[in-house]
């Protein structure tokens, strides 16, 4: 029997790992199973553009896997039984049960709304598809004047604001900071920041914390009303409670304890990858929610599993996180490195030239999952413990 696979999400982390997993085992002894929920591999990354209006297309995961070997499965899934190593779905074609020897979960994360009140009825977010296009027809039918108020002076949120603020002049865009904007950045960045906000004419609410959501304002601490015809909120991740209700060790807030491999420590056929997993880096700190985490723990997760089933030594991946880079609408951005305590360097690269590193960022993250197997070895190795191949390492 062959060994079955399967990984959970077809984002950054799970597309990557199914392609780079099919390309380095024989499928004469693997089999491999990707589940997602939506047919489209999506751009996490460029949602607050999409949401705002312009046109993108994203890869369908049918395409992206042709030709590989690997199976795609559109369904969501429900639940997971790690005892009995199978996972639960439904989809199109009704509820059904996939049955697996190695388990990569990489199911991201959605917003996090903390627990305030108005955010789950009342607030937009751009951390998926569905919800990108929900805001995007509100956007649009918004008129000149209306006001849009982005919570969280993350990433995220400073995208977010920038992009509109950018796409569309006649909005009046404001975001609320619980600190000082930009106040992890290095103090020229940080001044590059306040100067790209001025110009966009973005209003900033610093050391704001925002309590509630209602349709047309959101209330901070003390009473304090900010108008807004549309709340974008920005202020955090979370993960699916599935890992969690699956018995798996898991942190407070639901993500995946592993080891320095992305094993489990509790259940050694699973991996994590991408934000579910809470992995620790070289400084010894946890590594962000973040694509460049994905990337980094994808690689160490899919590692980890080719040499345990091939009979080798698991190598070790590098896990840092080296900066941030910030897109300030299409024409302007911050590049800021980070030293190893996570402690933003002197050096930045902004503007124009910031702008086009990100641009090609972005469409080298996207031309990579939609050709999964591109470069990697042409060797398929042979499992370690397939029948007549006991010690063996690898074949042509």
């Amino acid at each position: 029997m062959k060994h079955r696979i399967v990984v959970l999400g077809a984002g950054y982390a799970g597309a990557f790992a199914a392609g780079n997993l099919a390309r380095r085992l024989s499928p004469a002894d693997t089999e491999i199973t990707v589940v997602n929920a939506v047919p489209d591999f999506v751009e996490r990354m460029r949602l607050h553009q999409l949401a705002i209006g312009q046109d993108l297309t994203f890869p369908k995961l049918a395409d992206v896997f042709a030709g590989t070997g690997v199976r795609l499965r559109l369904s969501r899934v429900t639940g997971v039984d790690p005892e009995r190593r199978t996972v639960a779905v439904t989809g199109e074609d009704g509820d059904g049960q996939l049955t697996y020897d190695t388990l990569l979960y990489a199911l991201g994360s959605s917003v996090a709304h903390h627990g305030v009140p108005g955010v789950a009825e009342y607030a937009f977010d751009v951390t998926g598809r569905s919800s990108a296009l929900r805001l995007r027809e509100r956007l649009a039918g918004l008129g000149a004047g209306g006001t849009v108020l982005v919570v969280g002076e993350g990433l995220t949120g400073i995208e977010t604001a920038t992009e509109f603020a950018e796409s569309r002049p006649d909005l009046s865009v404001a975001l609320a900071a619980r600190g000082e904007l930009g106040a992890w950045l290095s103090p020229k960045a940080r001044r590059h920041l306040r100067q790209a906000f001025d110009r966009l004419g973005i209003t900033v609410h610093e050391h704001t914390s925002v309590e509630a959501v209602e349709p047309t304002r959101a209330i901070a601490a003390g009473g304090t009303s900010i108008p807004a015809d549309v709340t974008v909120w920005s202020a955090g991740f979370a993960v699916d409670p599935l890992a969690a209700a699956a018995g798996l060790e898991v942190t407070e807030t639901g993500r995946i304890v592993v080891d320095r491999t992305m094993r489990s420590v509790s259940h050694p056929d699973v991996y994590a990858a991408g934000d579910c997993a809470y992995a620790i880096g070289e400084n010894g700190r946890p590594l962000p929610m973040s694509c460049a985490s994905a990337g980094s723990t994808t690689m160490q997760a899919t590692a980890a599993i080719v040499a345990r089933l091939t009979g080798g030594e698991v190598p070790t991946v590098g896990l840092k996180y080296y900066g941030n880079h910030i897109s300030l609408g299409r024409r302007d951005a911050i590049f800021q490195m980070v030293d190893r305590d996570v402690r933003s360097k002197s050096w930045y690269l902004g503007g124009r030239t910031a702008a086009r590193l990100k641009s090609g960022v972005l469409k080298g993250a996207g031309w990579g999952i939609s050709h999964p197997t591109f470069g990697m070895p042409k060797r398929k190795r042979r499992l370690a413990t397939a029948p007549g191949r006991a010690g063996a390492k690898a074949a042509a």
